[in-house]
């Protein structure tokens, strides 16, 4: 029998708070400023894309602490059981000197009206305990979800590489404080199950993993919430009830990664951020995708397992996935069932998914060797943008140069992401030359009727879908490099 608590216990800065009152839609960001007049953290956008409040959250992955750069708007408290919190108030220097980081933006003009720069800071911070020599690269992909309106780019950049001049992450006060920080964190997180309020207004954060299938098969009507990267839009933006609601974001049962069997499983609560080694490693085709993924914040919240459940047809992980072959482990209860990814899809807004029953997991097969893969995503900034269209592609030649196999999805053209199967019919058998890619080209319209919305306009899209066929094919004769050096 699992042991209940009605009290919510997290760490702020260098106290221990405690609480009985949380609603669901409470955010974090709203909590420091009016709750606790930490006003450090700024609401700019309220959808986690300007950064200006960002925050650190602390988790234990193991025996050790790790912090992540999370937005506060869209961060819902009922995911802080058990964490950290370091907000840009808890940053100090030795001997009541300014911290490194603020330093080098002060000796770097690095801030101009000051309204975004403390998220610039506390980006800045995670970065440099992670790595306190970072690249150029590193560091504008540390700061892709953060914006700033005076100074442009090139101070705060500046300040982010001389850092170190002003100290070491050894030396700094939450670095001394690791050790500590991780024995009372392990101990908040003590194996008993969290439910505070009732109704519309419950919040369950479940002891493990085992303990969220069986609340979850019992309250089917709730919802349920690992990043809030989508959810936490609906509090904000469109003011949406969302309780009751089941917090997973803490079970490290779900943050698991497996290698087997020609195939990698990420369990539902891996972040965008936590995949990406394995990515990079097993499916390299997808690094540049990867790090197109919202901003650092984002990508530090957001689930792998989410961004397949929650259905969206412009979600950017499913078309490759599909393109691969993925299968999906649903949930409910102890029972569990395997489906293709591509058959999870069934309508705008519907899934192949019963009451009670969750997306646990999703295996990707690796791509055998000597098949040829690309994922191409487009919008409108390169960076911290939704998909206009996303479209995936795999095929496999036979000795003759003729298509044995090919699998092509997309993204943004249909109320689902959804498989080119009419376009595949007109490849397979045929040589892989310019005019069988010309005459499947023409074939685009018998699998997408797709709309207008303010990313693209219905031939837009169209148009695009048929055009990142010929750039497949042109990369596939060696083209690649010219083609990127001409977009670039």
């Amino acid at each position: 029998m699992v042991e209940v608590t009605n009290a919510l216990t997290f760490l702020l800065n260098g106290e221990e708070v405690t609480l009985t009152n949380v609603p669901p839609d409470q955010t974090l960001l709203d909590w420091l400023r009016l709750e606790r007049r930490l006003r450090g953290s700024k609401e700019g956008c309220a959808e986690g894309d300007c950064g200006a409040c960002t925050v650190l959250v602390g988790r234990l992955m193991g025996d050790e602490i790790i912090y992540d750069a999370v937005t506060a708007c869209i961060r819902l408290m009922g995911s802080l059981h058990g964490t950290h919190v370091v907000t840009v108030e808890h940053l100090r220097g030795e001997n009541g000197q300014l911290h490194p980081v603020q330093q080098a933006m002060v000796e770097h003009h690095g801030s101009q009206c000051g309204f975004c720069t403390p998220g610039f800071v506390m980006s800045l911070y995670g970065l440099w305990m992670r790595d306190p020599h970072p690249s150029r690269s590193a560091i504008e992909k540390a700061l892709q979800g953060n914006l700033c309106r005076c100074t442009g780019y090139a101070p705060i950049i500046r300040a982010a590489e001389a850092i170190s001049d002003h100290g070491s992450p050894q030396g700094d006060p939450l670095w001394a404080e690791r050790i500590a920080v991780a024995g009372k964190i392990k101990a908040l997180n003590d194996g008993r199950r969290v439910e505070i309020g009732e109704g519309a207004e419950k919040v369950f954060i479940p002891a493990s993993l085992d303990d969220f299938a069986a609340i979850y098969a019992e309250n089917p009507e709730a919802r349920i919430v690992a990043g809030s990267t989508d959810v936490g839009l609906w509090v904000t933006k469109f003011m949406r009830q969302i309780g009751p609601v089941i917090f997973v974001g803490h079970l490290q049962e779900l943050r698991r990664t497996e290698i087997a069997d020609g195939a990698v499983k990420f369990f539902a609560g891996v972040s965008y951020s936590e995949a990406q080694p394995l990515i990079v490693q097993h499916f390299p085709h997808l690094r540049e995708l990867w790090g197109r993924f919202a901003g650092e914040q984002v990508r530090n919240m957001g689930t792998i397992g989410g961004n397949i459940a929650n259905g969206s047809p412009i979600g950017d992980t499913p078309p490759p996935f599909i393109t691969l072959g993925a299968r999906l482990t649903l949930r409910k209860g102890d029972v569990r069932r395997e489906m293709a990814l591509e058959d999870f899809f069934i309508a705008y807004g519907k899934q192949d998914r019963q009451p009670g029953e969750f997306v646990e997991s999703v295996s990707i097969p690796l791509l055998p060797a000597g098949e040829h893969f690309a994922t191409y995503k487009i919008s409108k900034r390169r960076d911290e943008d939704i998909s206009a269209l996303c479209g995936a592609f795999r095929l496999k030649l036979g000795a003759d140069g003729r298509v044995e196999s090919t699998r092509i999805a997309f993204g943004g053209m249909a109320a689902t992401p959804k498989r080119a199967m009419a376009v595949e019919a007109a490849l397979v058998g045929k040589s892989w030359s310019a005019d069988t890619v010309e005459a499947a080209m023409a074939v685009f319209g018998e699998d997408y009727q797709p709309i207008t919305d303010m990313r693209a306009s219905a031939e837009y899209r169209l148009l695009t879908a048929k055009n990142l066929l010929k750039r497949f094919y042109l990369e596939t004769q060696g083209q690649g490099e010219r083609l990127k050096r001409e977009v670039a």
